[in-house]
């Protein structure tokens, strides 16, 4: 089996490739997320998580790399993450009592073949109306300034939610993991058969 090399920093993504129970290594990428000019969000994170991948790929010459990448979707507005409490509080505002999708691009790039395979997960949530202290109570309490739309679904933020739609929960979190393993047993890596 080809070594996994995960291309984040995140430790939410690291988190959730040990479900796998798969050695893996990080690798993070850098690259400019700028999003291109009236550029659709389904192809924007698309292409960021083909670039994270392509951007550590040079040094693992044998390896299956994975890149991925998310950004919330609110009626026209595109939210990454944060960064700041005060941005946080702002994109909860945004969200609050609204249908939203949080679409995660996901890329595996074998490096020894060439062989790209990518796609894009779609996750509608409802957030709840939210007052304004209960938006700062979270803000306070989880710090989610590094994750897109304010919130970590695996933790607190989940009270922040009226409903989840999706295939794949974990997509949520921002590694689809039942579109990764499809992506891994097309390239003979079975989390199953790991052992074999």
């Amino acid at each position: 089996m080809l070594p996994l090399i995960l291309a984040s920093s995140s430790v939410y993504r690291a988190q959730l490739m040990q479900r796998l129970r798969l050695p893996f290594e990080t690798d993070p990428a850098a690259i400019d997320e700028t999003r291109g000019t009236d550029e659709p969000a389904a192809a924007l994170v698309e292409r960021r998580a083909r670039e994270k991948a392509a951007a550590v790929a040079p040094r693992h010459p044998a390896a299956l790399v994975i890149g991925s990448d998310q950004v919330a979707v609110c009626g026209t507005d595109i939210l990454g993450k944060p960064g700041t409490v005060a941005k946080a509080v702002e994109q909860l505002h945004k969200l609050a009592g609204r249908q939203v999708e949080f679409l995660t691009g996901l890329c595996l790039l074998n490096t020894a073949s060439g062989r790209l395979q990518s796609c894009v997960e779609t996750t509608p949530v409802e957030f709840r109306k939210l007052g304004e202290r209960e938006i700062h109570a979270y803000v306070q309490a989880e710090q989610p300034l590094d994750c897109a739309g304010a919130f970590k679904s695996e933790g607190l933020g989940v009270a922040l939610f009226k409903s989840i739609g999706g295939r794949d929960p974990s997509a949520l979190i921002g590694l689809p993991l039942i579109a990764l393993c499809e992506m891994l047993r097309a390239e003979n890596c079975n989390p199953l058969l790991s052992e074999d």
